[in-house]
């Protein structure tokens, strides 16, 4: 099964999830901003930590560019909480337990895991514009590294 990929022009699929404190956070929040989502398999792991981390360090010159960012993985909004209170991480984290959004996106499907192929959370990182379209698609990125990669792609 070959799942839905977005391209950059694309309008980005509507959501509204649970944060990590249980509130509702709408990609319609963020209206006439840019926005960061990146979609990871699961809190407090060591690479979706990494890249969390990354975010964290990175938000400062992301916001004074006028880029937001959102990360979205299948974990209950009490553990996104646990995750976010120890890492120190300062952007919201929502809760797609029945990953219609990361499917919806492109982000949930076959992917290779050590040799095998299995069904889960594909490492996906897209830029919404202003206008809600995409205005970049990046999938199967590495935990490690793809922030610097994206801020020198976006010129922050």
């Amino acid at each position: 099964m070959t799942e839905q990929r977005l391209s950059v022009g694309d309008q980005a699929p509507d959501f509204a999830l649970p944060d990590a404190d249980g509130k509702t956070v709408a990609l319609a929040d963020y209206q006439d901003r840019s926005l960061v989502v990146y979609f990871y398999p699961a809190a407090s792991t060591p690479g979706c930590t990494k890249e969390a981390c990354d975010f964290r360090d990175s938000l400062a010159p992301l916001n004074e560019a006028g880029f937001d960012v959102v990360g979205i993985s299948p974990d209950k909004p009490e553990k996104l909480a646990a995750f976010r209170d120890a890492e120190g991480l300062t952007f919201p984290l929502l809760s797609d337990q029945d990953k219609s959004v990361m499917t919806a996106w492109g982000a949930f499907g076959e992917k290779t895991n050590y040799g095998k192929v299995v069904q889960g959370v594909i490492r996906s990182t897209f830029v919404v514009r202003p206008d809600g379209t995409i205005g970049s698609a990046l999938y199967n990125v590495k935990a490690t590294g793809h922030v610097d990669r994206l801020r020198k792609e976006l010129g922050v």
